[in-house]
């Protein structure tokens, strides 16, 4: 495959993909995260076309017009990587970059410098910002999953590879590597333009695989946890409390159970709207999540009753921390447009029992809720401990 061929290839690929993502975004009414990579990929496209037919079209479009494109391209490839990597905030420093380089780039071009010269330029800024999408893979090495972490390799091996092609074409053309007998500016070029090709490739396929990796992982987590809250849900809860059940079977500190509920939340829900009470909700969990442990663990059971694992916490430590939690969602009270929300919460406290199966415990907790009600609310009740002798499984 010639070079000419090459450079139709990449102007082809990045098309199709521009294709895809068009009818992807017209399916789905949306951009999202992939709004910078599909820039990306139609800058790339005009770029890699217009050199195509270079000789064919005025050299202002097959030279200084492409380059840039093309440099922008693989900015916002970078920035897409970094947009995937969490971090919104690239354009503060890809884009002034950038302009930098391409303006240096045109300055040697309005200067008459060498083409051999512009050319490896050009390679070295091409380079240089398909690493910087490299770094932003890199980031969280340690957590990153095996795709990534490919990836990461991939791109660096592959921006050095551009960047080095530039350096050494630089070189060829400065006279400096003359003594590098059948190295010649035709070869650089080839390998530099499969390195294009090997980066559009393993780069878009990358990127569209990280996006779903990415979804699914989101999906996963969605399984286990209250989008509204951000605490486990029923489900979460319950599996990240069963190795503290088989735990009480060993001798030492137990594990204690708050069951809590928010007193009148239908009344809320009914007088002001949903989302006062979403954010009704999303206030208390943080005032218990203020009095809490970074090893306590708060779940949503559903509607406004909530779950906390207490671990290696005795049943008084943990009345104790109910009162806290009690106090904390009495003392602050919702702002919403219309009024200033009183808050209060009944809770049922007990620890977990050796011979305790999920069903005997929340039976218990349960059963302590209900009668701190029937106190009259805002009240925290604790389970009776078991009788010498007396079994509690279920």
């Amino acid at each position: 495959m010639d070079v000419r061929t090459l450079v139709l290839t990449l102007a082809l690929g990045n098309l199709a993909l521009c294709a895809a993502l068009f009818f992807h975004d017209t399916d789905n009414r949306q951009r999202g995260g992939l709004a910078s990579f599909a820039l990306a990929r139609q800058l790339q496209a005009v770029a890699w076309l217009l050199l195509y037919f270079r000789g064919v079209i005025p050299e202002l479009l097959a030279g200084p017009v492409a380059n840039v494109l093309l440099f922008a391209g693989v900015a916002f490839d970078a920035g897409a990587l970094w947009e995937r990597a969490g971090r919104p905030g690239w354009r503060r420093v890809v884009l002034p970059a950038l302009g930098a380089c391409a303006a240096a780039w045109l300055a040697c071009f309005v200067a008459g410098v060498e083409t051999g010269i512009r050319v490896a330029a050009g390679s070295a800024i091409v380079g240089a910002f398909y690493l910087a999408g490299a770094a932003a893979l890199v980031s969280g090495w340690r957590q990153a999953t095996m795709l990534r972490r490919f990836l990461a390799v991939s791109l660096s091996v592959l921006g050095l590879a551009i960047a080095g092609r530039g350096l050494l074409a630089m070189a060829l053309s400065l006279g400096l590597l003359q003594g590098w007998a059948g190295v010649a500016p035709v070869h650089l070029q080839g390998v530099g333009y499969v390195a294009f090709y090997l980066a559009m490739l393993i780069g878009s396929t990358g990127y569209l695989l990280l996006a779903r990796e990415t979804l699914q992982g989101e999906l996963a987590r969605l399984e286990v946890v209250d989008a509204l809250t951000d605490v486990p849900n029923r489900r979460g809860f319950y599996g990240a409390l069963a190795p503290w059940l088989a735990l009480a079977r060993r001798p030492g500190t137990p594990t204690a159970l708050l069951i809590l509920n928010l007193d009148g939340f239908k009344r809320v829900n009914d007088h002001y709207g949903h989302a006062v009470g979403d954010k009704v909700l999303k206030a208390m969990v943080e005032a218990c999540r203020r009095q809490l442990r970074d090893s306590d663990l708060m779940g949503r059971l559903g509607g406004a009753e909530f779950a906390i694992q207490l671990p290696r916490t005795t049943l008084a430590d943990a009345v104790h921390v109910a009162e806290r939690i009690r106090a904390s969602i009495e003392a602050n009270p919702v702002k919403a447009e219309r009024a200033v929300i009183s808050l209060t919460a009944s809770l049922g406290v007990t620890t977990i029992r050796a011979d305790d199966s999920t069903v005997s415990l929340f039976k218990r907790a349960d059963e302590a809720l209900q009668a701190a009600k029937l106190r009259g609310r805002n009240n925290v009740v604790a389970a009776q401990p078991p009788q010498e002798g007396e079994s509690t499984g279920t």
